[in-house]
């Protein structure tokens, strides 16, 4: 039985470091991962830094919900349509 690359979106809402450290471990799996960090900026910790270098050597650029941030911002209408083109939704 073989496995098909998916293409998984993962929105962090409640965690975003535990959403950044999930979305690098998907990729081990060969899967292609879009990050969306949602309802607040993203907090600068030592924990967090540690985090976004994984998403750097997984190649995930992660992308936010929210307005006025250093991260590319997504509308509601692009989320939607990442959505639902993707093979899986991940909410963390």
């Amino acid at each position: 039985m073989s496995r098909r690359e998916k293409n998984i979106v993962l929105l962090g809402r409640r965690d975003h470091t535990e959403a950044m450290r999930v979305a690098a471990g998907l990729t081990i799996f060969g899967h292609r991962v879009r990050l969306v960090l949602m309802d607040r900026e993203v907090e600068d910790t030592p924990e967090n830094r540690a985090q976004a270098e994984l998403l750097e050597l997984s190649d995930i650029e992660p992308e936010t919900t929210v307005a006025g941030t250093d991260l590319p911002h997504l509308s509601s209408g692009a989320l939607a349509e990442l959505m639902v083109g993707a093979d899986a939704v991940v909410c963390v």
